[in-house]
């Protein structure tokens, strides 16, 4: 039978010894406060019993081996025994704490005949109850400590033949004393126990928060920074380090930092005006180019007269926001974009059917010639139509996957595209040997490869080999990808074209809608897989040529098809 959390006045402080429970830190400096006591009292029981028998060695020796029995009971239970609450039925541990102590005064009153008084002693076994124990436990030993003082006056009244109120009196108000001593012990405990409780809870919410807060912290794509007036970085998540480049750092000053002056000054002027700043910076490492930020700081609150506040910074990638910004801008321009060509696409077609009945009846080749430049410009704004309409439709990967092999795939596109374009000798397709198969719907990668070979076409020489398509491995060590390489002979990019080259409406020169390359890379990620550009050369004839190539990377299937 155990306590039940009710009855404790200890929450948490297990009656069980070898339960292996955490006790509450009060109730164990308690619990061995007490088992001290208790030792200290027997030890000057035992001086002083030793001490009336040197001056009196006529007395019993019977009282000093109870009080040297008593100090070896408690100073054995203190050094051996664990912290625990008293139990609410009879157990050993009453016994070697409450049975002990009123046996051991209640047998050295009786032993010394009222020569010495005693019965002030049994107020130990009453407060310990009362505080290690429940207010209900506290009540009945008080009870049972005042039967035994009535039960100890009748033995003198029967002994003596005089008036024995005065036993019965000191009786009774020992008793009230008893109660007293356990009712106020008691609440006092309850109260420590209360307050200690809540403080556990409290630290445990505290513990909880602040990991939630590092967790937080930790995840934010922002930089954030706690630094002192001194420049001393104290606490920096990983977002930091990276904008900082400071990772596996630890002890990391700006002040020391000649390339983070910037930042410095920003810091110091918020500590100065005690102000939010906010400012552009740059930040330049050793071996690095600059790195432009945006950093915002925040000041705490000084905790003492003595000792300033610290900053918070907090700091932005200045390439990020202008992404994000110019992402969203792309975004209200395709929305925008995409009405439009809705609106374009039927007068379009209305156009292109007219031109094209005009040209049934047309015999002068001066008016032939003008009816075929509207038939090519009508389909050359048809073509702009639709890449618009493929930038908002770009659908996600799902059930129009099939099982493709990219060998024979790339082989009947790229037949089917030089047949159209007129240029069979311009392209040629090499396949390895063994292709994999890879998981991909079929008309998003037409429209991929088309896009690819048309770009191709706009910047090659129109030599013989000059557009090649290559399907194989991505590297020979690496089975799990397959790759989709096509090159041409055209000259370089510009660096700066190069930068914005997967961008929506980014186009080199004025007649392209600069959405293929962009439309390729949306299909691509929608599927898993990826698209790179590189400069390679590769071989026309008998020569190695330097060219443009555009790398698709697909995820293998388990199965292999042969071609």
């Amino acid at each position: 039978m155990t306590a039940t959390p009710e009855a404790s006045s200890w929450p948490g402080a297990s009656p069980d010894a070898d339960s292996g429970k955490e006790h509450p830190l009060e109730f164990e400096r308690i619990w061995r406060g007490f088992m001290a006591a208790r030792a200290t009292l027997g030890l000057v029981l035992v001086v002083l019993q030793a001490s009336i028998l040197v001056l009196a060695p006529q007395q019993s020796p019977s009282a000093l081996v109870i009080c040297v029995a008593y100090f070896a009971a408690t100073l054995t239970l203190r050094l051996k025994a664990r912290p625990r609450q008293l139990s609410p039925t009879f157990d050993s541990l009453w016994l070697r704490t409450v049975g002990v102590d009123v046996l051991t005064f209640s047998v050295l009153q009786w032993a010394q005949g009222g020569a010495i008084n005693y019965t002030p002693l049994l107020a130990l076994p009453v407060l310990m109850v009362s505080i290690l124990g429940t207010p209900l436990q506290a009540i009945a030993s008080a009870a049972g400590v005042t039967l035994l003082l009535f039960g100890y006056a009748g033995w003198l009244s029967l002994q003596t033949s005089g008036d024995f109120t005065g036993y019965v009196l000191q009786a009774a108000l020992t008793g009230a004393g008893c109660f007293a001593i356990s009712f106020i012990a008691s609440q006092m405990a309850t109260r420590l126990a209360s307050v200690e409780l809540r403080a556990k809870r409290s630290q445990l919410a505290a513990t909880v928060q602040q990991q939630v807060n590092q967790l937080v912290i930790a995840s934010l794509t922002d930089g954030i920074m706690v630094v002192s007036e001194n420049g001393q970085v104290l606490l920096a998540n990983p977002a930091a380090h990276a904008l900082l480049d400071t990772q596996g750092q630890t002890d990391i000053n700006l002040k020391q930092r000649l390339g983070w002056s910037a930042l410095m000054d920003v810091i110091n002027s918020s500590f100065n005006s005690q102000r939010p700043q906010q400012a552009s910076v740059d930040i330049r490492h050793q071996g690095h180019t600059k790195r432009s930020l945006l950093a915002r700081t925040q000041l705490t609150s000084a905790q003492d007269d003595n000792v300033s506040g610290l900053c918070v910074v907090f700091m932005q990638d200045q390439r990020e926001i202008e992404a994000r910004i110019r992402a969203e801008k792309l975004a209200g321009m395709g929305r925008m974009s995409a009405a439009v060509a809705h609106e374009i696409r039927n007068p379009l077609a209305a156009i292109t059917q007219a031109n094209a009945l005009l040209s049934e009846d047309l015999q002068d080749p001066g008016q032939r010639r003008l009816a075929d430049m509207v038939q090519q410009n009508a389909r050359r704004l048809e073509r702009i139509v639709k890449d618009v309409l493929h930038l908002v439709q770009v659908p996600t990967s799902g059930d129009t996957d099939q099982l493709l092999d990219l060998a024979t795939a790339a082989q009947r596109i790229g037949r089917d595209w030089s047949s159209q374009n007129h240029c069979i000798d311009e392209l040629s397709v090499h396949t390895d040997s063994v292709a994999t198969s890879v998981l991909f719907d079929a008309e998003h990668l037409r429209r991929i490869v088309i896009n690819l070979l048309d770009n191709a076409l706009r910047y090659a020489s129109r030599a013989a080999g000059s557009i090649q398509m290559h399907v194989a491995m991505a590297t020979p060590s690496n089975a799990t990808s397959i790759a989709l390489h096509v090159w041409s002979d055209g000259a370089a990019l510009d660096p700066s074209v190069e930068q914005h080259l997967f961008e929506p409406f980014f186009s080199s020169e004025s007649r392209s809608s600069g959405l293929g390359l962009y439309i390729c890379r949306e299909l691509c990620e929608s599927h898993g897989a990826t698209i790179a550009y590189d400069r390679r050369e590769r071989k026309i004839g008998d020569q190695r040529v330097t060219g443009n190539e555009f790398t698709v990377t697909f995820k293998t299937t388990n199965s292999t098809l042969m071609p």
